[in-house]
């Protein structure tokens, strides 16, 4: 008697890879940067990735136990990583009890409010430190420099290498005279400079993103197409005046460029699902972000950018979405 025919709906592909895989894959891939931030910052940067953590996960299952009651979902990784993103987007010398309440904007309205897991519209991680930024703007604008006692819990602070270009050019100086102030490529190809725990070593979080690549985790459509493009966008700005503006190879490496490009743009919640949408997305991402460099109050945009096409993500899906399966066009030939 031959086989019986199993009629199911979609999905018929079987796969191994599960959520929980997905996102210790990413945690696999972030290990570098964070091992770099450990070096540059000591145990500052421990505690705030710990709390974070910590934090996220806690807030995760009071809510999901005691105000949702609904099934206990901590062990798929995802608050874990909501965690270390939120920690790589804040100054290593953030107050504890700020850390928390980010903690909390990020899990308990960002993520869970919509739903939870595969329902949230926002990168968590971004909303908790877009909120910590406006309601904390010197503490999440205070950047600790690197620190030579690595038990030490006092930090010193500086200005971060987009920082100091956009005072410098608004003071008059030139791109000639700020070049001299701002780090090298190289510090910034390692990270040996100041800026958010999570975002100074361009080489660590690219090695972390390659690795999601080869994981097949993301794809290579949004990272590309959003460093392109601010390359290009820079580029030309910096050829038509190089005084005035940066070279497009610091922008690129400063700031949360590569951070938001591989880790948080390319979010599978919240990007779109077809290559066509996600090439849209990470185009808008990286036009906003430029604007809000050369010609925004802000030194950096990154974060506001990708909040901002994650509210377009339902649209772009809408009109890039991909033909169904035995659909023919039309001939025109009656």
């Amino acid at each position: 008697m031959a086989d019986p025919i199993i009629i199911s709906a979609s999905p018929h592909v079987h796969s191994d890879r599960t959520s929980k895989r997905v996102m210790y894959d990413v945690l696999y891939a972030l290990i570098p940067a964070f091992l770099v931030s450990i070096y540059v910052f000591g145990i500052n940067a421990l505690i705030l990735t710990s709390v974070a953590v910590i934090s996220c996960i806690v807030f995760e299952y009071l809510i999901q136990k005691y105000l949702l009651k609904t099934e206990i979902a901590i062990a798929d990784g995802s608050a874990l990583i909501t965690g270390i993103l939120l920690a790589f987007n804040l100054p290593s010398n953030l107050p504890i009890w700020m850390i928390i309440i980010g903690a909390f904007i990020a899990i308990g309205v960002a993520k869970l409010s919509f739903g939870g897991l595969g329902y949230n519209i926002f990168n968590p991680a971004l909303v908790g430190r877009v909120f910590l930024l406006v309601c904390f703007p010197v503490q999440m604008t205070s950047w600790p420099i690197a620190v030579e006692n690595y038990l030490s819990l006092d930090a010193v602070t500086g200005e971060t290498t987009l920082g100091i270009i956009k005072e410098g050019l608004m003071y008059g100086e030139t791109m000639t005279t700020i070049s001299e102030k701002i780090p090298s490529v190289m510090e910034l190809l390692l990270g040996i400079t100041s800026g958010s725990a999570g975002e100074m070593s361009a080489l660590a979080l690219l090695l972390g993103g390659l690795f999601l690549i080869v994981r097949k985790v993301i794809t290579w459509h949004i990272p590309v197409t959003i460093l392109v493009t601010m390359a290009v966008m820079t580029g030309v700005f910096w050829l038509v005046n190089p005084e005035l503006y940066a070279n497009p190879l610091i922008h690129i490496l400063s700031g949360g460029a590569i951070l938001g490009a591989f880790y948080m743009a390319t979010d599978l919640v919240t990007s779109p699902m077809t290559k066509k949408g996600m090439v849209i997305f990470a185009i808008g991402i990286a036009i906003i972000t430029v604007v809000i460099r050369l010609f925004g109050a802000y030194p950096e945009g990154v974060s506001f950018a990708i909040l901002i096409m994650n509210a377009f993500v339902p649209l772009i899906d809408k009109y890039f979405k991909p033909r169904r399966f035995g659909n023919k066009i039309k001939s025109k030939i009656m």
